[in-house]
């Protein structure tokens, strides 16, 4: 194996699927790529507040990966990744994780079971869940 991907949005169970794939990287001598997938835009509340702020929605929703991307590369290291990339996209989660397993040849992929949109999940089927049936490589969901 020589590239694992992680995908984060924040929740505990992305932070346990990070450390996973973290591990996995550091035992098989991998290259471990984070990603973080914006599919919403921001909530009502936040765009009030960004409104006062004058900051565009692009730049909030900009910070807001960065700083997810940046607490799943610090959770990576603290289990051992060395080599550790990340990447942020916009769209449908499961898709362009896909998207981005195929273009970079990824040989797995590892993903938390349940993220923030645990209702959403419910009703319309997990990322995780996506994934297990049309990634093109291995996929491991942590609980």
């Amino acid at each position: 194996m020589k590239l694992i991907i992680s995908a984060t949005d924040g929740s505990e169970g992305a932070g346990r699927a990070i450390g996973v794939a973290a591990e996995l990287a550091k035992s098989l001598d991998a290259k471990l790529l984070i990603v973080h997938v914006s599919e919403d835009g921001l909530s009502g509340k936040q765009l009030m507040l960004l409104d006062q702020s004058r900051i565009t929605e692009g730049d909030a929703l900009d910070e807001i990966s960065r700083r997810l991307l940046s607490k799943a590369k610090e959770i990576a290291k603290h289990h051992g990744a060395a080599d550790i990339k990340t990447m942020s996209g916009g769209g449908d989660p499961a898709k362009v994780l896909i998207d981005i397993v195929e273009h970079e040849h990824a040989n797995a992929i590892v993903v938390g079971r349940r993220g923030r949109g645990q209702l959403q999940g419910l009703l319309l089927g997990s990322v995780s869940q996506k994934l297990s049936c049309l990634a093109p490589c291995i996929v491991i969901v942590v609980p």
